[in-house]
């Protein structure tokens, strides 16, 4: 782009560097100084363009990305409201080559162009930026020192521990073939909740199954209600024809998916679950091992049928799991489990395999926060 222009039109280009100390860097170099000549627009080290939370495509429009995770409306788009847009991977290059070219693709091999020198190509980190800026705590924590919250900072609701057994009820269940934390907890609009648990919990799913927190709230009322001592009706006719004991038995919400966790780390995908009341997940396989650790760091336990095994469960179905807690504590992989479906009642058979001596005790104790102020993990 040196001595180049990408040209009034309608195309544009954005330049976010992947941090701060890069963006030093290309200012000192005078990379930052040729690509804003050439009519690039400079933004700061930010995330957001990558799960739609700035520079959303107009409607109608291609946008190329020297970014991953290239799937359905990650960059913001919003079908259901109408607006549509494409995103396409592309190399650096090729995305300088078509800038250059007033936005018509064109791949760097068929343009000419001086290559950059060592000098210009060597990265010269300074963490002083960091240093400066960003208040290192390690080894020096102050239990005195108070939390700053503000209207839209909120704690962590509490979180119960597993009973004995547990019951939980189907709010979703998802027969795509993979299911993304994008879709389990939506990026873009849902950024500014992201210090309000609950409020955050208000969007799960809500682009895939916008009755799935309603259901959840319904069924987390219920375990409310059992912690208080009452008696809810549904959960009690539920457990009564199944010879379960209200008050030893943790009432939650579940979501069935064939494959869930593709995607971003984003840890809400998990904690909005838990939030609304989530105990558990099935699944045949989950798509990634940090969405299933996620999902035994917030107390769900993450079941899969066993190899080959269909799942006939529907939305409003309850799956009944006896035993579950001393199962887990023993090292049990293997549980049977009771479906019931409009009054009918089958067996069926859930997994749940090599949960480590940790992990077992952070769904016992129903989180990671609970395993944590119970005083484990501190060796």
């Amino acid at each position: 782009l040196k001595g180049g222009s990408i040209g009034n039109g309608y195309f544009d280009m954005s330049v976010y560097p992947s941090s701060t100390p890069i963006s030093l860097a290309i200012t000192k170099n005078g990379i930052a100084a040729t690509l804003m000549e050439a009519g690039c627009v400079m933004k700061p080290a930010f995330c957001g363009p990558c799960f739609g939370a700035g520079d959303t495509p107009a409607n109608n429009t291609l946008s190329i990305r020297h970014a991953t995770r290239n799937f359905a409306n990650r960059e913001g788009s919003k079908p259901a409201s109408g607006q549509i847009a494409a995103v396409a991977l592309m190399d650096a290059r090729s995305i300088a080559a078509t800038a250059r070219n007033g936005g018509i693709l064109t791949a760097a091999t068929d343009i000419d162009y001086e290559e950059p020198t060592a000098e210009e190509m060597t990265y010269h980190f300074d963490g002083s930026v960091y240093e400066k800026r960003c208040y290192e705590g390690f080894g020096k924590a102050d239990p005195a020192a108070e939390l700053r919250y503000g209207p839209n900072i909120k704690d962590w609701p509490k979180m119960p521990k597993l009973q004995d057994d547990l019951l939980v009820k189907l709010c979703a269940v998802i027969h795509d073939p993979v299911t993304t934390t994008d879709e389990l907890i939506p990026s873009g609009e849902t950024s500014s909740y992201r210090s309000n648990p609950i409020g955050l919990s208000e969007f799960a799913l809500s682009r895939r199954v916008p009755e799935y927190v309603g259901r959840s709230k319904a069924v987390r009322a219920m375990e409310e209600a059992r912690e208080r001592g009452e008696v809810p009706e549904e959960a009690a006719n539920v457990l009564g024809a199944l010879g379960g004991d209200l008050q030893k038995t943790s009432i939650g919400s579940c979501i069935y998916a064939n494959r869930p966790g593709d995607g971003s780390a984003r840890e809400q995908a998990a904690s909005c679950q838990k939030v609304l009341g989530g105990f558990a997940n099935i699944a045949q396989e989950y798509a990634t091992k940090r969405y299933r650790s996620n999902c035994i760091n917030w107390g769900m336990t993450p079941f899969t049928l066993p190899e080959g095994a269909e799942f006939d469960g529907e939305v409003g179905d309850y799956v009944y799991v006896p035993g579950l807690r001393a199962g887990i504590e023993a090292g049990q992989e293997e549980f049977a489990a009771k479906l019931v479906h409009e009054g009918k009642v089958s067996e069926i058979t859930l997994l749940c395999r090599g949960l480590t001596e940790n992990e077992r005790k952070i769904l016992t104790e129903g989180c990671l926060m609970n395993y944590y102020a119970a005083g484990y993990g501190k060796d």
